[in-house]
């Protein structure tokens, strides 16, 4: 961060707690971290100016509100400058079914997740996409049959130990 808030193991503690649950008072959370309520929340505080906490959300059970399907799409480029990057982020950010975007390094660009109705609706994702002309020279698609488990706090403290 440009802040110059330098994190402390106390910090990373208030983080992973915060993470693990966000509708934490104050209080608890003061426990939790062994400050007391005034310290801590001054904590919390200085966390979010300084971009450290991003926001807090709820967890929802799509599944009990119906079917949903999950597929993992693998997109490989025809060009690789900034502008062709740029373009096609931008265009997968306007589509309120992709939850994830990932450049990553290997055999393709990106490593997308869409959540969406059906495979139809997918395919007319897709389909738009490749309509729009973003440079798109191909793609894999990988259907989510089951999701065994989904972890969503990162180890933070396991993590960070050594680097503060």
């Amino acid at each position: 961060m440009t802040s110059g808030y330098k994190l402390d193991r106390i910090d990373v503690r208030i983080l992973a707690e915060l993470q693990r649950n966000g509708r934490i008072t104050n209080v608890e959370l003061a426990d939790l971290v062994h400050l007391s309520p005034s310290p801590c929340l001054i904590r919390v505080k200085k966390l979010q100016q300084a971009g450290y906490i991003t926001g807090y959300t709820a967890k929802i059970d799509v599944a009990k509100l119906g079917e949903t399907l999950t597929v993992f799409t693998e997109f490989t480029l025809k060009n690789h400058r900034q502008i062709d990057f740029a373009r096609f982020q931008e265009a997968l950010e306007k589509i309120d079914s992709c939850v994830e975007c990932h450049l990553v390094s290997g055999g393709y660009d990106y490593l997308v997740k869409f959540v969406t109705a059906s495979i139809t609706d997918y395919q007319d994702i897709i389909e738009a996409l490749i309509d729009r002309d973003v440079g798109i020279d191909k793609y894999f698609s990988f259907v989510v049959i089951k999701t065994p488990f989904v972890k969503t706090q990162i180890p933070l403290t396991r993590l960070f130990a050594d680097k503060v």
